[in-house]
């Protein structure tokens, strides 16, 4: 159990240094190709944060565990919003004023639907995973676009444009790229492993430990890169990662797990856990909604969703171990 354990830690060390020189290799490559920093930020930094659960969805799909795959995309974008977006109010209330950003949360609403349509029959076959994975294409496409069109003024724009590295050469870019890749390949392949064996040592789903312990783990580095934005006065780079992190969760992660491995779905995720994650991000759609010229999350509101996120895996954990 010990040696479980300190895999798991070995296992999210790796993915949380991996995933960032990973964005760092592919940002910087980007960037030397003359792409614009507001169109990276949207498109590639949004896949390479959400690399650390793209990764353990393959591991785990591939080891014949896809219950730990859909359970780590679902429980992340809770957590992501529950834990990571009220950490991030609890320490600096957030203001939204990024166009590109507002654009961006009927998406996630819309990609959330989507996912909760394809689980209704309570299987998930590979056309199933073709589909997300279509719609990932097709979300793509439109980032593009929204990035391309997007005003000069737009807050998102700048704070991307401050963060995105530049001035690194093409063959430095490309060698932390791949030393990210390689070590998110071996980080995911032994937080799986340490997973799996502390979901059969306590006797429950691999489900409930993508939800509960994984998930929580892959959300770490949203934490740590959102909270830096936030004490920069980043915002919109702060929420515009949770909201891009999530998109690509649902599309890509659950995508990929299908399309290796069909699974039939527990009855706990129908019944509870997507409607959970649905439930958050429709929290997420009020609160950042301009009712009166601005949207805001307070102090007030970083608190319920941090306190709303506990209950619901106090509750998890409570009824499967």
């Amino acid at each position: 159990m010990l040696g479980n354990i300190v895999e798991i830690i070995a296992g999210l060390s790796l993915l949380i240094w991996g995933a960032d020189r990973f964005v760092f290799g592919g940002a910087a490559i980007a960037r030397n190709l003359g792409v614009a920093p507001l169109l990276i930020g949207l498109t590639i930094v949004a896949i390479a944060t959400s690399a650390p659960e793209i990764l353990v969805s393959v591991v785990a799909s591939l080891r014949g565990e896809p219950e730990l795959a859909i359970g780590n995309a679902i429980g992340s974008n809770s957590a992501n919003i529950g834990l990571v977006l009220g950490a991030i109010a609890l320490f600096r209330p957030i203001e939204l004023t990024s166009e590109t950003l507002r654009r961006e949360m009927p998406a996630l609403l819309a990609v959330s639907l989507l996912t909760v349509s394809l689980f209704l029959d309570s299987y998930l076959s590979r056309i199933d995973g073709f589909v997300l994975l279509t719609a990932l294409i097709i979300v793509m496409v439109w980032l593009t676009r929204v990035g391309i069109r997007s005003s000069a003024n737009d807050p998102m724009r700048n704070d991307y444009e401050a963060e995105i590295p530049s001035n690194v050469s093409m063959q430095k870019a490309a060698i932390w790229l791949l030393v990210g890749l390689g070590t998110l390949l071996f980080g995911a392949d032994l937080l799986v492993d340490g997973a799996i064996e502390v979901a059969r040592h306590f006797g429950v789903s691999e489900v409930v430990i993508g939800i509960t312990l994984v998930a929580i783990a892959t959300s770490l580095p949203e934490l740590a890169v959102s909270l830096v934005s936030a004490y920069k006065g980043e915002y919109g780079l702060a929420i515009g990662n949770i909201v891009g992190s999530n998109i690509f969760n649902l599309l890509a992660v659950i995508g990929v797990a299908a399309s290796i491995q069909p699974l039939a779905l527990p009855p706990s995720v129908l019944s509870l856990h997507i409607f959970v994650m649905v439930a958050f991000t429709l929290v997420l759609f009020a609160m950042t909604y301009e009712y009166e010229g601005e949207g805001r999350i307070n102090r007030f509101e970083g608190l319920c969703l941090i306190c709303a996120y506990f209950a619901y895996t106090g509750y998890v954990v409570v009824q499967n171990v």
